[in-house]
Parts: structure tokens; C-alpha cells; sequence
């Protein structure tokens, strides 16, 4: 049964000045194949608070994002009964970044629900189901602010020629209603994926129980974002196909009949390989990789925000989210905006 919850609004943060690949180089000191970047991966630009000199982290990108989503949807704070952020590189280990964001935008004890969802990348689309069955079982919350916010590049080493280009800072929040007659727009449900066993690719493992922050590890570099294992490289092409034939016969539709693909923006060509899997045409996805570089859990809910204000989401268009994350989690949503 589809569940009357309703996008009411977006909003979107990336901090300063976007950062070309040639600026980047400058500011950073590294070398890589700009080349490859651009053409392959489509990344051309970038926001990234600590290149900028910019004095926010995590918490600060996700409050800027929620009230810009509040603001389009036209209600107050006090108005939110819960709110959930999806991502993998919290403001802090304790207490979650959806507290933190409550008291900023509440500014006071409220009767409000808030926590996180961590599943690497993936996290946003485990935080919109959530959020989504949450409001549908508890009638008295009216609105939630879920939002999905990376703040990547705070983890990386200098010396990372690898993941500068890519990482990226950024958030993005949707409104949610939940409204019995809210017409066209539904949740329609959703697909999980997860593969443990391969925990130990690549994150951040450092910092946790199992491996507090010492001195040693400041100075044997095995703080921040670490590349353990290569990572497959068919494996968003295997997976996402997989995962999109699964949700789509789980609810009784086919490919033609979803308007707008939305993936990680973590690669432009296998975005393109995709949707030639899937038999389905490449205006049907959508791009922001070139503006914004990789946002991880916030990707998705910024690719969204940017093709409803580009005019090329419309009301009662059915959208597919796909999200993928290390560890493994892949994690999708359909719905009618």
C-alpha cells in the first residue's frame, strides 16, 4: 500500500566558491589526471569548506540545507516533528548530527524525534524510507526534515591524490508531509541491499571503539579516509541493474514507466552504462556530479533538489533513487513527486 507522504519542500548547501580541477591542483599541491576526472567520471567542480578557508563542518552544511527546505515548503520549525539525517561523516561520534540540527533550528526541547542513519552512501534513501514509515504510523507528526549531508574532504589526508578530485562537501533536505489527500504524490516503497563482508574497502576506521584516536595513528596516517582494498569496478553496473529489476517487480511497474533515475553521483560513465542496461534513455537520469564533485549521502537529495528547480521534475512524476555505499550498502526508493 502506497503511503500518503508528500516532498513539501528541498533545500540545498554547498559551502563557498565552487573549485575547479586547476584551482584544485593549486590549493592543494597535487597532480592528477584532470582528464580522466572530467571525461570519465565527470567531475569538473566542487565546494570544499577546508580549501575555502570556511569555518563549518557537517552539522553547519545540514542546518543551512533544512531551513533552505523549510523555507520552499512554507513552514515554521515548530511545525517538525522529526528529524533524521542520513550520513556517514557526522559532526560528531556522539551525540547524533539530527540532534544537533533540532536544537539549531528548534532551539529548545521540543517534542520532536531526531537521530541518524549510517549506511555509508546509502544513508539518505535508508533515512527517506525511515522518515516515510515513521509519519505513516504516527499521526501526529505532521512534517520531517530528513537530510542527507557529506563532509568528506574533512577526513582526507593531504597527501590523497586520489580522493581530492572526487570528495566533495554539500548537503541537501527534503520536507516531508504527511498528508491523507495529498493527491498524486506517494511513497511507494523500497529496496535494501547490504554485503558486510566487505566492511574493510574503504572508510574511516579510526575514531570508533574499536580504534580510539591516538597519537600513533596521527602519526602512521591511519586516521581519516582509508583506501584498504581496491574497489570492484563493474560493481555499481552489476548491482544497480539488480536492484532496479528487483523494487520494479516488487511493486508492479516496469522501467518505462519511472520519469527520473537518480543514482550516487559517484561516476557520469557508469551512470550511462546503466541506463543502457535497463533498455531505458539517458534523459530519463540525471547529472550534478560536474558542479558538485561527490557528495556521498547527500548526492541523491541534491540531484533531486536541482531537477525540481531546473523545471525538469514535475508534480506526479515517478522517481527512482539508487544510492550505493562502502561496506557494502546499496539502499533505493520510488515514489510519485
Amino acid at each position: 500500500m502506497n503511503l500518503p507522504i508528500k516532498i513539501a519542500g528541498t533545500g540545498l548547501y554547498a559551502p563557498g566558491e565552487p573549485i575547479d580541477n586547476a584551482e584544485l591542483k593549486r590549493l592543494t599541491a597535487l597532480e592528477f589526471d584532470s582528464d580522466k576526472i572530467e571525461q570519465k567520471i565527470g567531475i569538473y567542480r566542487r565546494h570544499i569548506a577546508r580549501l575555502r578557508g570556511i569555518d563549518e563542518s557537517a552539522a553547519d552544511f545540514a542546518t543551512k540545507a533544512a531551513l533552505a527546505a523549510l523555507a520552499d515548503a512554507g513552514i515554521s520549525a515548530d511545525q517538525v516533528g522529526l528529524f533524521i539525517v542520513g550520513t556517514d561523516t557526522p559532526e560528531y561520534i556522539s551525540p547524533a548530527t539530527a540532534i544537533v540540527v533540532q536544537g539549531r533550528i528548534q532551539g529548545a526541547e521540543t517534542w520532536a524525534q531526531s537521530f541518524d542513519i549510517s549506511a555509508s552512501c546509502a544513508s539518505f534513501t535508508m533515512a527517506f524510507d525511515a522518515a516515510a514509515r515513521i509519519m505513516a504510523t504516527q499521526s501526529e507528526i505532521k512534517y520531517a526534515l530528513v537530510t542527507g549531508v557529506y563532509n568528506m574532504p574533512a577526513f582526507i589526508h593531504n597527501d590523497d591524490k586520489f580522493s581530492f578530485p572526487i570528495f566533495a562537501d554539500g548537503a541537501a533536505a527534503f520536507v516531508l508531509a504527511a498528508n491523507e489527500n495529498s493527491g498524486r504524490s506517494e511513497y511507494i516503497g523500497s529496496q535494501m541491499l547490504t554485503d558486510g563482508t566487505q566492511w574493510d574497502y574503504i572508510g574511516i576506521y579510526a575514531g570508533g571503539a574499536k580504534n580510539p584516536l591516538s597519537q600513533k595513528m596521527l602519526d602512521e596516517k591511519t586516521h581519516g579516509l582509508l583506501s584498504l582494498k581496491p574497489l570492484p569496478g563493474d560493481r555499481n553496473v552489476r548491482l544497480w541493474p539488480m536492484v532496479i529489476e528487483k523494487i520494479l517487480q516488487k511493486y508492479g511497474t516496469k522501467p518505462e514507466k519511472i520519469d527520473h533515475y537518480i543514482f550516487t553521483q559517484i561516476n557520469r560513465s557508469v551512470i550511462v552504462k546503466v541506463m543502457d542496461a535497463i533498455g531505458q534513455p539517458q534523459e530519463k537520469a540525471h547529472f550534478i556530479m560536474d558542479n558538485y564533485g561527490y557528495t556521498g549521502s547527500a548526492c541523491v537529495p541534491m540531484t533531486f533538489h536541482e531537477g525540481v528547480k531546473s523545471g525538469q521534475i514535475h508534480r506526479g512524476d515517478k522517481a527512482l533513487f539508487i544510492a550505493s555505499g562502502s561496506g557494502l550498502a546499496v539502499g533505493s526508493n520510488l515514489f510519485i513527486y
